[in-house]
């Protein structure tokens, strides 16, 4: 199995990376990256690609994909809804049309968040914006499509968040998030789960298109 991952330099990214890297069945994972990641390995390929409203340039290195995993994102914090759109809906979209176009029997995953807004129609500009990506995306005709909403993430295998905010929480509050999971153990997965989730998912499928933390847990243990 051949992947595509997008925002392997972020939190989720980087933790859906090392579970490929690591799983027997994946071949080669190609990551769409704006700078290099820190990282060597045999079947890791590296794209840097800065202009991600156009992927002409590095089209003919996206062929022969049997899976990408959509992990790029930012927080909506400081940004009005034009910016944040053209971040989280106008990037994945143009590189899922592209996608498609050459892989259209393909497995795509795509990380948004609980709360997303699948009827676009909310207060909440993020998840309208996050509803609408998930819907486009779903629409498109990929062979599966997979949206994935997780709540709370606890970073393994020494990866950080890029997000100095986040960051903060995990640094000072994972106590809370600890006891979160000790009490509702079924909203809160990890970065190993997440990839091994995205990974299951490509190969056996899964009986829903949106997956809620509860089912991002079953399909890690697939």
């Amino acid at each position: 199995m051949k992947v595509i991952i997008t925002g392997a330099t972020g939190m989720v990214g980087k933790g859906v990376l090392l579970e490929c890297l690591d799983h027997a069945e994946v071949e080669q994972v190609l990551l769409i990256n704006r700078r290099t990641i820190d990282l060597k390995h045999p079947k890791l390929v590296e794209v840097i690609h800065t202009d991600f409203s156009d992927y002409t340039a590095i089209v003919d290195e996206l062929k022969g994909y049997d899976a990408a995993y959509l992990c790029m994102g930012v927080s909506a914090a400081g940004l009005d809804e034009t910016r944040y759109t053209e971040i989280t809906y106008l990037f994945t979209i143009n590189l899922a049309k592209t996608l498609y176009g050459l892989n259209p029997k393909m497995t795509i995953t795509y990380v948004s968040g609980q709360g997303t807004d699948s009827s676009e129609k909310g207060r909440m500009m993020w998840a309208r914006v996050k509803g609408r990506t998930e819907n486009d995306l779903l629409k498109m005709g990929f062979s599966q499509a997979f949206m994935f909403r997780p709540g709370t993430i606890i970073p393994l295998r020494g990866i950080s968040s890029s997000t100095k905010l986040y960051q903060f929480f995990y640094d000072y509050l994972m106590w809370l998030i600890k006891f979160i999971k000790f009490i509702a153990p079924n909203s809160v997965v990890n970065t190993t789960q997440l990839g091994l989730a995205m990974i299951n998912v490509t190969k056996a499928g899964f009986n829903k298109k949106i997956l809620s933390p509860k089912d991002i847990l079953v399909a890690s243990r697939l």
